[in-house]
């Protein structure tokens, strides 16, 4: 049975989807987990330990295993295949995804990275808090550890020059000081998901590079030169793996362009379209780096560094791992490249979010009669 700890766990894969979060009715899904395997399909889990190894079955034996055993309802069988044609199991594309398949969640608070994965995003998160802290407090002597850390000041400043800041902030994004707080926790989320992305890349690209130089050492090698099937597949594993990656740093590089500024003009309408610009592409980037991550954790299982396995044993397994799915993965890259951003979904809690007409109009309506209009 899977433990909160296995579920918590589980939400910070990109590849890796623990069941219990829906609300099946069927027991046996209760407790299994929807997994990427190295073909890039989407597979039952049943169990998985080091002994036993991983017990995965296809959606479809998955959904016969089901009504052999007198279950499998129609929600249930319908929910399963809505979640196998997902590309990305990350809590950033499923917060998304669920939504636009409906498919219901027992708690979509769960959709969330675990605090050990929000700690370990500290040092890519700083890009983002530091100019927060010095817009706040001036100096970045604060002892601030991670984003939690800022909602505490924000919540009890304790700081005479901290509580005029917060003052001019609030005015300056048209908000009650009160939003602050809500306002922060939005702010924190976006910018947590750029950082996950970041670090999920961070951790691929040395693996792909180990990948890359082996792909260079097999077209060099006398003995597989002359195989023209092995050269036309590391060929083409290399044009896709090069256009998976170059699309990801294009985005990123946006992103750094939209967000890098914002804090020099400071305003809730920026903050909402840096928000959008980066939400309306959580699908795509988590889809590239589901399928980058799946590939290279195959490969670094087997070769982990370029002194372990010659050329020949690791083409033999570009033919017969590395080589499957490339169809998914070549469709992944085209719908990437073809796909526009798509709309954020909005919080009903986000009040904050004034239009241009209401800030013009409230700015003429007695201070305590002025109400913060809601986002639509």
């Amino acid at each position: 049975m899977l433990t909160d700890a296995d579920i918590a766990k589980d939400l910070d894969s990109l590849h890796v989807l623990p069941l219990s979060i829906i609300p099946f009715e069927s027991k046996m899904l209760k407790n299994a987990r929807m997994v990427k395997n190295g073909q890039l399909e989407s597979m039952v889990e049943l169990f998985s330990d080091q002994q036993s190894g991983s017990g995965q079955m296809k959606i479809a034996d998955a959904i016969k295993e089901l009504q052999g055993r007198g279950g499998g309802s129609r929600k249930d069988v319908a929910i399963l295949r809505k979640l196998g044609r997902l590309s990305s199991y990350d809590v950033y594309s499923l917060r998304v995804m669920l939504r636009e398949q409906d498919v219901p969640v027992n708690d979509f608070s769960q959709l969330k990275l675990s605090p050990e994965k929000s700690k370990e995003l500290g040092s890519y998160m700083m890009e983002f808090t530091h100019p927060l802290i010095m817009e706040i407090y001036g100096s970045d002597d604060v002892n601030v550890q991670n984003f939690d850390d800022i909602l505490k000041l924000f919540r009890n400043p304790d700081v005479t020059v901290a509580r005029q800041k917060l003052d001019q902030m609030a005015q300056r994004l048209n908000i009650d000081i009160m939003e602050i707080p809500s306002f922060m926790e939005d702010y924190g989320d976006i910018f947590m998901s750029l950082a996950y992305y970041k670090k999920c890349m961070a951790e691929i690209s040395p693996i792909l590079d180990n990948f890359m130089h082996s792909l260079k050492e097999i077209r060099n090698n006398w003995e597989l030169k002359s195989n023209i099937s092995l050269m036309e597949v590391c060929e083409d594993l290399e044009n896709m793996f090069i256009g998976l990656s170059a699309h990801l740093k294009r985005l990123f590089d946006d992103f750094d362009r939209s967000s890098k500024g914002f804090w020099d003009d400071v305003s809730a309408e920026r903050f909402r379209e840096v928000e959008a610009l980066i939400a309306g592409y959580h699908t795509t980037i988590g889809s590239v780096l589901c399928a980058l991550s799946v590939k290279t954790i195959a490969w670094n299982n087997l070769f982990p560094s370029r002194s372990v396995g010659g050329p020949v044993k690791r083409s033999e397994f570009i033919m017969t791992e590395m080589r499957q799915g490339t169809d998914t993965i070549r469709d992944i890259l085209k719908d990437a490249r073809n796909k526009s951003k798509r709309p954020v979904l909005k919080s009903k809690r986000k009040k904050y979010i004034a239009s241009a007409d209401a800030a013009t109009s409230n700015a003429s309506v007695p201070k305590d009669e002025k109400k913060i209009t809601s986002a639509p």
